[in-house]
């Protein structure tokens, strides 16, 4: 049997239900709140009380939250101790009727969580690992169990239990008993073991006056019928083993233990909800359930997850519990894992309603909405995971975040509170806090406002002479088995425009599952648009093909596959976001026009971003508009969740999703319809515009000259000159002209000319900028002659296109932080931004327009305005008519949307195809 490698479909990243019931857990929900960490995507190592190391086990009693910040599981820090966070309700989960408290100065006010008590150390700083065992130290305490009255830890690398008989009231507090040890100065492991002998017991529970301890290394559970009140109390019965003393083998490469009913191998956790037992039979990648508490030594479980039957142990045995995903060569392909399959698990609990189990090896938390009656039987809900074939943490599909709110790394240990599902995150260092809520939304539902999605695209191009029965084909592919063939053949007197048209019909009528077409008359040109957004439509293949083999019809693409799709649903700090979703609001409401500060409730809708409140421009039933803050800089992932009060009283909440943060990725405003889009662009001046770039290296006596219709405008470089200067002197020469005036622009050291004269007066006004011989300064006229006079701020529409070598303006968001601290300090969350004019974004800006490069003038935050970037570019001088020609920016790797804009060439020479 073969089995799929791990795949990224578009449905599960759109993943949402339509009816779901209220309050409930939601695959690929991230956690709302977090203990351990500053925010989401910290991972400190300090030793205080707010900072957690590689935790391993918790428990939740009373109202108080036990941490053993410990783990056997490699993931550092091993910080020796436990840690008591009291009332988890009033400092913990607290809110005010669902609305998180914000505390000015706090950078995630999600992150929460101070502990008041430390054991196994004299105080938080200490982390002082005794090799001698005392009756308060501890060395690797892998587990934590609590009845609210009294607290046992599982110190597992001193083969013992320490118990205490009343909660601690004071730090390094010793313990009262200890089992599996005669006294608390020795830490032997017998073998043969005994009824009262540990060996590196890595799970432990507390039910009633029972006491249950998953004696991991003798893979065996055993339990005290009554709470031992005496050093090294027997057992009274054992699980997984046919009596208290038979011998192990230690030698795991000799040893030979066939899975049943009645065995385990390495359990390393046990748990109750008084009237099951739930072991995770860590060796056997399964989890071994008892639908009653067992009576007797030995007794077989009723009941197994993660394996169809008993005796089997295959991690992941997804050819046994897993749908058919598919047939290669007429064989069964089954994915890596599902819903049902366990590799590793490490912990199990129940209230006597759910299940959860902790999926260690696949880094996620299985969620059984009722208690499973089969064996084998699939989870509901995966969590840490968005969707139950995938596991990122491992596949390379899905690039590993340092840490993130929906991330879970080798899950250890769980506590449950009706409401809160406590996870231990060791390898983050952290326990993070999923909650139950009222609906759904999709986990990338939150984008770039301006671009949305970034679909990729191709070009077919046809030129050449068309004769009757050429036949010509496009092919269209995802790079495997789906292919599908396009075919026309030529007609008498056939035109191009009658080609292109039937083309895309044949294309879109039928419609092709992958792209769609449209025409792009002026280039003779058809354009296909990946029907999947973002980088999986960069997969989509595209070739074509004429025959016969002398056919005069030419057909030409622009490469093998579409290009240009990102994801837009990585954003930077400041940039406008959207939630895109479903009821996510009663009524539409928006900010006020002349508002200088947002809102941060609007419509009773309240946006949640690490418990941070996000200022709001818009709310309506399936759109959220809002500005991420400039201060998430400092993270590279946020949760973010919707909050509403309905007209009826209730108060729901939408599930958290994790919102990935990058320093910067552009998206262009477009007028709403299908991609691409016809871009929201305006002509730059009312009078007519050129460009000189200053570029090289400044030598003294270099000799600079900017000369103006005949009139020579001559600087010469001085020892203490940069570029900047230069640029500055010559500006100051050249606003001496009577028809021109210059100022620098906004990026680089160019200087920017503008005809005194508004209008087509200024036209045609010829320029050009030289330097001596030898000089290392460099001067360059972008264009020959100032040129393209409009209305300064008019769109750009058909009937008002733009010209080649024009300075065009375009907006966007998510350019990123601006280059100037004094700027950037203006630049206040939620308010309009009242900076520099002159102002410049910090990452370098690029631009492609009509498949050439436009000289980006200007790119920075737009005064008056919140959130939103202006661009000035400047077109290049040789584009032809195109009343749809396509534009980017860029900045690094990261690449806009695609949006478009009328354009006229008035010196070419139009053919009629």
């Amino acid at each position: 049997m073969m089995k799929f490698p791990r795949m990224k479909p578009f449905a599960i990243l759109l993943l949402t239900a339509s009816v779901a019931l209220p309050a409930d857990f939601y695959t690929g929900q991230a956690a709302r709140l977090l203990i351990g960490q500053e925010t989401f995507t910290s991972q400190a190592s300090n030793l205080d009380p707010n900072t957690l190391g590689g935790v391993g086990g918790i428990a939740l009693a009373n109202n108080i939250l036990f941490v053993a910040d410990s783990n056997r599981v490699g993931a550092s820090p091993i910080n020796h101790r436990v840690l008591m966070y009291r009332n988890v309700s009033g400092t913990v989960t607290y809110e005010v009727n669902g609305e998180i408290p914000q505390i000015p100065g706090k950078r995630c006010p999600a992150c929460r969580g101070t502990a008041e008590l430390v054991l196994g150390q004299t105080d938080f700083a200490t982390n002082d690992l005794k090799l001698i065992p005392t009756n308060a130290s501890m060395r690797q305490p892998n587990a934590v169990a609590s009845d609210g009255v009294r607290l046992a830890v599982s110190d597992t690398d001193n083969n013992r239990i320490l118990i205490w008989n009343r909660i601690p009231t004071q730090n390094n507090q010793p313990a009262d008993l200890v089992l599996g040890q005669e006294n608390f100065t020795t830490s032997r492991a017998t073998n043969p073991p005994t009824a009262s002998s540990l060996r590196g017991p890595q799970g432990i529970w507390i039910q009633g006056n029972r006491l249950m301890v998953a004696d991991t290394g003798n893979n065996r559970v055993l339990i005290w019928n009554t709470f031992p009140t005496a050093n090294n109390r027997a057992a009274d019965l054992v699980l997984g083993a046919a009596d208290f003393t038979s011998r192990i083998e230690l030698d795991l490469t000799v040893t030979r233990i066939d899975p049943k009913a009645e065995n385990m191998l390495n359990p390393v956790s046990v748990s109750s909800d008084g009237q099951r037992i739930f072991v995770a039979d860590l060796g056997f990648n399964r989890v071994l359930i008892w639908n009653t508490i067992p009576t007797r030594n030995t007794q077989p479980a009723d009941l197994v997850l993660g394996q169809p039957d008993f005796v089997s142990a295959t991690a992941n045995n997804s050819e046994k519990l897993c749908s058919v995903a598919g047939q290669v060569a007429g064989k069964d392909v089954y994915p890596l894992l599902c819903g049902a399959t366990i590799e590793f698990p490490r912990f199990v609990l129940s209230d006597g309603r759910k299940l959860f189990v902790s999926d260690g090896g696949n880094d996620r938390v299985l969620v059984y909405n009722s208690l499973p009656v089969r064996n084998g039987q699939k989870a509901d809900v995966i969590l840490g995971q968005i969707a139950e074939t995938i596991n990122r943490s491992s596949d390379s599909a899905y690039p590993l975040l340092r840490a993130s709110s929906d991330q879970i790394r080798t899950p250890m240990s769980l506590a449950y509170d009706g409401a809160n599902l406590y996870v231990a995150d060791p390898y983050n260092r952290r326990v993070m806090v999923f909650s139950t809520h009222d609906q759904p939304i999709p986990y990338t539902g939150i984008r770039n406002s301006a671009s949305l999605d970034v679909f990729a695209t191709a070009t077919v191009a046809i030129s050449g002479t068309l004769r009757e029965n050429d036949e010509i084909t496009i092919t269209v592919g995802d790079g495997g088995s789906v292919k599908n063939d396009y075919k026309y053949k030529l007609i008498k007197d056939e035109r191009v425009p009658n080609v292109l048209q039937k083309m895309i019909a044949l294309i879109n009528e039928k419609p092709d599952p992958l792209v769609t077409a449209r025409v792009v008359p002026d280039l003779s040109t058809i354009l296909l648009t990946a029907r999947q957004g973002g980088e999986a439509g960069n997969t989509v293949t595209v070739a074509t093909a004429t025959s016969p083999t002398d056919a005069t019809i030419v057909l030409t693409t622009g490469g093998a596959t579409l290009t240009g799709g990102q994801d837009a649903a990585k954003v930077s700090p400041g940039t406008i976001i959207s939630l895109l979703g479903d009821d996510l609001a009663e009524v539409t409401a928006s900010a006020p026009a002349n508002a200088e500060k947002l809102p941060l409730e609007l419509g009773n809708v309240q946006l949640y971003l690490d418990g941070v409140l996000a200022p709001l421009f818009l709310v309506s039933p399936t759109r959220i508009n809002a500005q991420l803050p400039w201060e998430f800089s400092d993270r590279s992932s946020v949760n973010a969740y919707v909050r509403l009060r309905r007209r009826d009283g209730r108060v729901t909440t939408t599930m958290p999703i994790a919102v990935p943060i990058i320093s910067q990725n552009p998206g262009l405003f477009a007028i709403e319809g299908s991609d691409p889009r016809t871009g929201i662009t305006q002509h730059f001046s009312s009078r007519a515009t050129g460009t000189v770039s200053v570029d090289g290296s400044v030598k003294a006596g270099d000799i600079a000259t900017i000369t103006i219709d005949g009139r020579d405008y001559v600087y010469t470089v001085k020892d203490t000159d940069s570029l900047a200067s230069v640029r500055d002197e010559l500006i100051t020469l050249v606003n001496k002209d009577e028809a021109v005036e210059a100022f620098p622009a906004g990026v680089f050291t160019r200087i920017r000319l503008r005809a005194r004269t508004p209008g087509e007066a200024g036209n045609g006004l010829v320029y050009s900028a030289k330097t001596n011989d030898g000089a290392q300064v460099i001067l360059t006229a972008t264009t020959p002659s100032l040129c393209c006079a409009n209305t300064e701020g008019a769109p750009i529409t058909v009937a008002n296109p733009a010209l080649p070598g024009e300075t065009i303006v375009v907006f966007g968001t998510g350019l990123g932080r601006l280059k100037e601290s004094a700027a950037q300090d203006a630049a206040v969350t939620g308010a309009v931004y009242r900076g520099p004019a002159l102002n410049e974004v910090g990452e370098f800006v690029s631009s492609l327009a009509g498949a050439k490069t436009a000289n980006v003038l200007f790119a920075g935050l737009r005064p008056g305005s919140i959130g939103v970037y202006e661009i000035h570019l400047e077109l290049n001088s040789d584009l032809p008519t195109n009343s749809a020609t396509q534009l980017t920016i860029a900045q690094d790797i990261y690449v806009s949307n695609v949006i478009t804009f009328a354009l006229r060439n008035p010196g070419q020479v139009e053919v009629v195809p």
